[in-house]
């Protein structure tokens, strides 16, 4: 929440406006490609969606941290129109997402590291699936689907201490399951009406649906922790300013200048390639996405520094 001392930056809404209408029917179009043209033109359509499509997650984010508009209204909404594009409910990821900036490099948020008491191979497991094959994206449709068709059983205890907290997502959850479950019931059925709707109109099919969308899946899930990984335990501190291509970081909308968005994140997109320090380590992408390759270490206590020299 903003304070009286806390910096003001200036929100392009328009700005953010003529992104938001010119992304959505660029996914469209590589949707339908991969649907209906050869498989040369599919995977490269795929290719460009695995990054195409963050620009609406860079949207949802911005809208999550109130940078997307000044107003309030204008703000949530674009956030509800963006969210399906993930596909996710606005409000179950500004609960998690928020919950991400207090406990991230956590032991409750720690997947490069494995703490006492648990197992290696497990923790390594869950770096694989999770983040390098894509299984953390897969978390968030499923749980979506099932949260709109039963959700007593997504709030329920026993779902939240069993399943979520075998996959880490519990401290989520217990948010999520206090808050109002039928606003987010309602943008859970606005994410599958939206896809509904799309196979509808560009006679998508499932080949061509999932190809795009495994891409985007491949991409999101390393790109949410590769800006964490083997940075400092500390809530603030605790990630990466990456270099990245700038076709890259034009699609994300600056997502990958992490570091400065976790210690400014009342700051816009556009503010943060000001916000980075000269001092701070810029490490690439593909460096420590490979290293995430090798599986977990063994985590230091909290407040540690970053382990740049090792990756």
């Amino acid at each position: 929440m903003a304070t009286a001392s806390t910096p003001r930056y200036p929100i392009h809404e328009g700005l953010n406006i003529a992104i938001f209408m010119v992304a959505l029917p660029v996914t469209w179009g590589l949707l339908w490609v991969a649907s209906h043209l050869s498989l040369g033109w599919a995977l490269l359509a795929a290719g460009v969606f695995a990054l195409a499509n963050h620009t609406p997650f860079s949207l949802m984010h911005e809208a999550i941290h109130g940078n997307f508009s000044t107003s309030r209204f204008r703000n949530d909404l674009f956030g509800i129109l963006s969210a399906p594009a993930l596909p996710s409910s606005f409000t179950m990821q500004k609960i998690a997402h928020l919950g991400h900036h207090k406990r991230n490099r956590t032991d409750e948020e720690l997947y490069d590291y494995y703490l006492p008491g648990q197992s290696k191979i497990g923790r390594t497991v869950k770096i694989y699936s999770g983040n390098l094959f894509g299984f953390y994206w897969l978390c968030i449709p499923v749980g979506n689907l099932l949260y709109l068709l039963a959700p007593w059983i997504f709030t329920s205890r026993r779902f939240v201490e069993g399943p979520a907290k075998a996959l880490g997502f519990a401290p989520y959850l217990r948010e999520i399951v206090d808050y109002s479950r039928l606003r987010i019931w309602l943008e859970c059925l606005w994410a599958l009406l939206y896809h509904v709707i799309l196979w509808v109109v560009l006679d998508l099919n499932w080949q061509g649906w999932l190809l795009c969308y495994w891409a985007f899946a491949l991409h999101w899930s390393a790109l949410q922790y590769v800006d964490h990984a083997w940075s400092a335990r500390d809530t603030i501190e605790g990630a990466w300013n990456l270099r990245v291509l700038p076709v890259t970081r034009m699609f994300s909308m600056n997502y990958h200048l992490h570091l400065a968005h976790h210690r400014h994140p009342q700051a816009p997109w556009t503010a943060l390639p000001g916000l980075v320090r000269p001092e701070d380590p810029r490490p690439t992408f593909w460096r420590i996405y490979f290293r995430l390759w090798g599986g977990v270490r063994p985590a230091p206590p909290m407040g540690a520094p970053a382990t740049l020299d090792r990756v």
